[in-house]
C-alpha cells in the first residue's frame, strides 16, 4: 500500500507511460542504463511528474491516500484529471514494474547494508543499483560525507601528513605532491563498499587503554579518510582554550579499491598499520613500522619533543620537582603503547529536560597533574563527573565528582564568602547530615553502597600542589541544608573564592548561578586508600562549573568541550550507565 500511495502521489508523466509501453513491447527486457542517464532522469523527475495529479496551479486536484488505493484497485478517481484516469496505464502489480526513476528514489531510502541483497533480485535491480545517486545519498546520510566526491578534501589533516616531497627526474628540484586518492577513478559505491561500511563499527568515541592515563579518541569520516583523532586538553592552566588534536591512524582508499590502514604516530609521516576488531565495542591498532617513531637524537630528543607537545614548555621551565617526576613518569609509561593500543567504546551522556545544564565532556584543572577530561552526567538527584583521562593517584574511569542536587547551598555576603573556616563549617555540617542519613540505609541497600563508593573523586589526587585561586564561587558563607532548599536564590549571584584556596587559573567568573554540596575522590599514588572528601560544587553558566576541595584547600575549574562529536550518542540511558560501570572496572 505504501508503494501504491507513493506512486499515485507522484503521478506518471507521458514520458513514463511511453517508457512503460516500450518495455511491454520489448517483453520486459531491461535496457542498460548508464550513470548520466539515471541522474538526468532523477533531475527531471519533479518536472515530468506533473502529468498525473500535478500541482494545484495546473488546476488538477491532488489525490489523497484513499484516492490512491481506489486508483490502484481499478476504480476511477474523480479527483484526478481526465487524461490520467482515461489514458493512464493500470497500476504496476510488482515493484519490478515501477519506472526506473521511482526505483532509484526508493532504493535511495534503503540502508546501504540491504542494497546488496536487493541487487540479487533481478537484473533490472542490479543495473539500477549502479546509479551514483543512490550511493551518494547513502554516504551522505549514514556517514555525513560531503556532497561532491571529486572536490573532496581532508579538512583536518595537516599538510605534513598529506604532502610528501618528490623529485622530478627531469627537473633538478624538489616539488610537493599531494597524497590523495585518484578521485576520477572512484565512485560512491566503491567508497561505501570498501571504506565506510567495513569500518563503520569504529566510528565514534573511544577510550584508549593506557593504564591510569586513559584518553579520548574520536574516529570520524573526513573526506575520503577515516581518521582517528586523539583529543588532548589545552596546555595547563588554559582550561578555556580549545582542545588539541593529534591523528593516531587513518584509513583511506586508493585506485585498487582497497582500504589501507596507516599509523600516524611519530614525526616521519604515515606508515603501515593494522586495525583488528577484538570484540563488540572494542578494537585495537597496531603499527607495523615502529622505527618511524624513533628520532635521531634518541630518547632525550623524543622526551623533549613530547614535553613541548604535551605541556607546551621545557623541563627547565617546570620548577616544581614533584611535577617533574609526574611528567617523566607519564612519558615512560605512555611510550610503551606507541606500537599497539586497545580502545573501548564510550558514549556521550543522554540529556533530559530536567537536567541542571547540558551534560557532556569538560576540561578540568587538577593541580600538578595538569588538565584532564571528564564526562558530566545526571542520575536522578545526583550529577556526576567521570574521568576520561586520569593520573597515578586517581585513574581514568573513576568518578571524580558526585554532586547531591537535593542539597543546594545559598551564598552569603561577599565578606563572609572570603572566610574559608566559615565555608568549611557549613559544608562539613551538610556532609555530616548526609552521612547520618546514609548510615541506616547502607546496611540493607546495595544501591546506596554503590553511590557512596562510586562517587569518590580525584580532585585530591593533585594534592593541591600549585593549585591557585580560581572559581571561588559559592564557597564560604553558603547557607545550606533542608531549610535552604525553600529559598530561591537569584539567577546570578556574586562570589569570591575563600582566602587560602588555591586554583590553577587567576581569572574566573565573578558570578554563579547555583551551588550544591558534593564529594570528590582523593587517593594516594597508585590509587591507594581512596576516600571521599566533601566539597562545594559551583555552577557558573551553561559551559562552566567548579569544585572547591575543602580538605585540600584547592579549586578545580571545568570548561565545556565544544567540538562536534558525531556517532557518539548513547542508544539508551541503560547502555550509558552500563558503560560507566565498565569504565570503573577497567581501572579498578
Amino acid at each position: 500500500m505504501a508503494v501504491c500511495a507513493r506512486l499515485c502521489g507522484v503521478g506518471q508523466s507521458r514520458r513514463c507511460r511511453r517508457r512503460q509501453r516500450n518495455n511491454q513491447q520489448d517483453q520486459g527486457s531491461d535496457s542498460d542504463m548508464d550513470e548520466e542517464e539515471e541522474e538526468r532522469i532523477v533531475a527531471q523527475r519533479q518536472t515530468d511528474a506533473g502529468g498525473c495529479g500535478g500541482p494545484a496551479e495546473r488546476g488538477v486536484a491532488t489525490a489523497g491516500p484513499s484516492d490512491a488505493c481506489e486508483h490502484g484497485s481499478g476504480h476511477v478517481n474523480r479527483g484526478r484529471s481526465l487524461d490520467c484516469s482515461s489514458t493512464g496505464p493500470t497500476h504496476p502489480q510488482s515493484l519490478a514494474e515501477l519506472p526506473p526513476e521511482l526505483l532509484v528514489e526508493i532504493f535511495s531510502l534503503l540502508p546501504g547494508t540491504v542494497l546488496p541483497s536487493v541487487a540479487l533480485v533481478c537484473k533490472k535491480f542490479r543495473q539500477i543499483l549502479n546509479t551514483e545517486t543512490i550511493w551518494r545519498r547513502r554516504c551522505m546520510e549514514e556517514f555525513g560525507m560531503k556532497e561532491d566526491l571529486r572536490k573532496m578534501e581532508a579538512g583536518g589533516v595537516s599538510s605534513q601528513d598529506l604532502y610528501v616531497k618528490r623529485v622530478n627526474p627531469r627537473v633538478k628540484s624538489g616539488r610537493f605532491m599531494k597524497l590523495l586518492p585518484d578521485y576520477e577513478h572512484m565512485d560512491y559505491r566503491d567508497v561505501y563498499t570498501h571504506l565506510l561500511h567495513p569500518y563503520r563499527h569504529i566510528l565514534g568515541l573511544w577510550q584508549p587503554d593506557i593504564g591510569p592515563y586513559g584518553g579520548l579518541l574520536n574516529v570520524v569520516v573526513d573526506g575520503l579518510f577515516i581518521i582517528g583523532w586523539m583529543y588532548l586538553p589545552p596546555h595547563d592552566p588554559r582550561v578555556e582554550d580549545p582542545m588539541r588534536r593529534r591523528p593516531l591512524f587513518r584509513i583511506h582508499m586508493w585506485e585498487s579499491k582497497k582500504a589501507t590502514v596507516e599509523c600516524m604516530y611519530g614525526h616521519k609521516g604515515p606508515h603501515k598499520g593494522d586495525i583488528q576488531t577484538v570484540k563488540k565495542d572494542e578494537f585495537s591498532t597496531k603499527c607495523n613500522q615502529t622505527d618511524h617513531h624513533r628520532m635521531p637524537g634518541g630518547r632525550q630528543e623524543e622526551f623533549r619533543t613530547w614535553l613541548e607537545e604535551e605541556w607546551g614548555r621545557t623541563l627547565e621551565e617546570i620548577f616544581h620537582e614533584h611535577m617533574q617526576e609526574l611528567i617523566l613518569m607519564k612519558f615512560i609509561y605512555t611510550s610503551q603503547y606507541d606500537n599497539c593500543l586497545t580502545y573501548r567504546r564510550i558514549y556521550l551522556p543522554p540529556a533530559m529536560p530536567s537536567d541542571l545544564l547540558q551534560p557532556g565532556l569538560f576540561k578540568g584543572t587538577y593541580g600538578s597533574h595538569g588538565l584532564e577530561i571528564v564526562m558530566f552526567s545526571f542520575h536522578g538527584k545526583f550529577a556526576r563527573a567521570t574521568k576520561l583521562t586520569g593520573d597515578p593517584n586517581v585513574p581514568a574511569g573513576q568518578l571524580t565528582l558526585d554532586v547531591d542536587l537535593s542539597r543546594p547551598v545559598v551564598l552569603p555576603e561577599l565578606d563572609q564568602q572570603r572566610n574559608i573556616e566559615e565555608v568549611s563549617r557549613l559544608v562539613l555540617g551538610i556532609h555530616e547530615q548526609a552521612q547520618r542519613e546514609m548510615e541506616p540505609q547502607s546496611s540493607g541497600t546495595s544501591a546506596t553502597v554503590k553511590t557512596a563508593e562510586g562517587a569518590c573523586d580525584d580532585a585530591g589526587a593533585s594534592g593541591g600542589d600549585g593549585m591557585e585561586t580560581d572559581h571561588g564561587a559559592c564557597s564560604e558563607g553558603c547557607l545550606s541544608g533542608p531549610s535552604s532548599s525553600k529559598t530561591n536564590p537569584p539567577e546570578s549571584q556574586p562570589f569570591v573564592l575563600p582566602l587560602g584556596v588555591m586554583a590553577r587559573n587567576e581569572v574566573y567568573p565573578r558570578t554563579c548561578r547555583k551551588c550544591f554540596y558534593g564529594t570528590g575522590l582523593i587517593a594516594g599514588h597508585g590509587f591507594t586508600s581512596p576516600e571521599r572528601t566533601p566539597g562545594l560544587f559551583v555552577l557558573f553558566d551553561e559551559d562552566r562549573f567548579g569544585f572547591i576541595w575543602l580538605e585540600l584547600k584547592s579549586f578545580s575549574l571545568y570548561s565545556r568541550l565544544t567540538d562536534h562529536l558525531a556517532h557518539a550518542h548513547a542508544p539508551s540511558m541503560e547502555r550509558f550507565e552500563a558503560m560507566l560501570r565498565n569504565m570503573q572496572s577497567w581501572t579498578s
